[in-house]
């Protein structure tokens, strides 16, 4: 007898299923985010099989009976992967790591998993094969024993390389590319990414056993696959960068046993990836002697995550030679940018209006810290004027609309990497230090309430 086949529209956002098409999700409300599947009633049925899972039952315990434990991280090479992951990977935990094509991720991964050499692992790829791995591996420069490759793509097929090696780290490469044989379903539609990430969430939680999973991202940046995926698993890393420069940074947007504030900054060389512990120094690329003299160019101090960061911004001011006045930026909002024009023209009076305005944050990095503003305002004046700001100055200052500056966050870890980095004085808003104490200080702050003070301080 012949299987029944069955269409079922899932929403990508939630995962709900509906009979039929929906213009709008019935159940998170969300637009044109159904797709069509195509399931059999057998396959249905035996929708819930876990070969990982056991017989056993769980009961419900009272809280004050449950005994804390203290869990012992699993310590990885990298130390900006184990910040991010909050102190090292958690036994059990299932972490998600994504990223755009290209980035870096399976590297990362990899390069990690080489060096670990007290346990068992098992890396299951589903886009590439052995051979090409073996070559990233000679490349990075590491080799291992303990390490084993399996190109599989199949999710019970994997499951009996589980029971085989017994791994004590699994490693899924990517979640895209497993499919499940109790589905019909291609392997990457909804319901293969939502069944394959729920069976490992169970394999991980019942052995032990963490389980590492690579993802691919669509075009806007989000994870693919239906946001069930993101709720299942216990840590979300964003591996971001351009492929045109060398940095690239790893975020944490979920992390159920650390901090999402943390962030891991690595560089792209030829042996891999390369953790940059100091990335001020390396963002500063064009502090030499000639350089130093040129218009345009402002140090800001801003914090990615709990890390502060002294960043160069570069600004360029010219007539417009077409009648419109072009408005280009790289690296910051150019939304921003636009306010923070319309406040030099109304408030500190400078006209901008009819000249071109270009914006670049050397180095590559997506800054959104409103902490800059006060770097991108001076440089934009710097090169208005065509005055070179003193060298080793530093900017730390939100603009608001009427032109005042305005306080932020960790003022003093701003001030602190400044004179680290071998700056004479930073300018911040004023009042922003109350309550702290500035005898050890060897660089000189210099505190100011409006744009036009820091503009008479810098050119006076």
């Amino acid at each position: 007898m012949a299987l029944k086949i069955k269409s079922v529209w899932h929403c990508t956002e939630c995962g709900a299923d509906s009979p039929k098409w929906e213009g709008k999700c019935p159940s998170c409300g969300a637009w044109n985010t159904m797709v069509e599947e195509r399931v059999t009633a057998a396959g249905s049925k035996s929708r819930n099989r876990n070969p990982g899972a056991s017989s056993m039952r769980s009961r419900p315990v009272a809280v004050s009976r449950i005994e804390s434990q203290e869990v012992e991280r699993i310590i990885l090479p990298s130390g900006e992967l184990n910040r991010v992951l909050g102190g090292g990977l958690v036994p059990g935990s299932i972490v998600l790591v994504g990223g755009e094509p290209g980035i870096g991720k399976s590297t990362l991964v990899l390069q990690n998993v080489l060096s670990v050499r007290s346990r068992r692992v098992l890396y299951v790829s589903g886009e590439e094969s052995a051979t090409q791995i073996k070559m990233r591996a000679d490349r990075i420069g590491r080799a291992s024993d303990n390490v084993f490759i399996a190109c599989e793509t199949s999710l019970e097929t994997i499951f009996n390389h589980i029971s085989e090696v017994n791994p004590e780290l699994l490693v899924i490469d990517s979640i895209q590319t497993i499919a499940s044989d109790t589905l019909e379903s291609t392997a990457g539609s909804v319901s293969q990414v939502r069944e394959c990430a729920a069976q490992l969430q169970r394999f991980a939680k019942e052995s032990g056993v963490p389980v590492i999973i690579i993802g691919h991202i669509t075009k806007d940046g989000s994870i693919a696959g239906p946001k069930v995926l993101e709720h299942i698993v216990d840590a979300v890393l964003q591996f971001e960068g351009d492929s045109n420069y060398l940095f690239r940074l790893l975020r944490s947007i979920k992390n159920r046993f650390g901090s999402t504030s943390e962030l891991g900054i690595y560089e792209m060389c030829r042996r891999g990836l390369r953790e940059v512990a100091n990335p001020s120094e390396m963002l500063l690329t064009t502090r030499g002697e000639d350089q130093q003299q040129l218009s345009g160019i402002a140090i800001g101090v801003t914090v990615e995550g709990m890390r502060p960061l002294l960043i160069e911004v570069q600004a360029l001011v010219s007539s417009a030679a077409y009648g419109t006045p072009q408005r280009s930026v790289n690296g910051f909002d150019q939304r921003r940018m636009n306010m923070l024009l319309a406040v030099l023209e109304k408030r500190v009076g400078f006209k901008l209006a009819q000249k071109d305005v270009f914006l670049n944050i050397a180095g590559g990095l997506k800054v959104n810290d409103p902490a800059l503003d006060l770097a991108v305002v001076a440089a934009i004046l710097s090169s208005n004027v065509d005055i070179a700001i003193p060298p080793e100055t530093a900017f730390a200052a939100e603009v608001g609309l009427s032109g005042e500056l305005r306080p932020v966050v960790r003022i003093e870890q701003r001030i602190a990497e400044a004179e680290k980095l071998g700056m004479s004085r930073i300018i911040i808003p004023r009042g922003n230090l109350k309550g702290s104490e500035a005898s050890s200080r060897k660089i000189k702050v210099i505190e100011a309430s409006k744009v036009e003070d820091a503009f008479k301080e810098l050119f006076a």
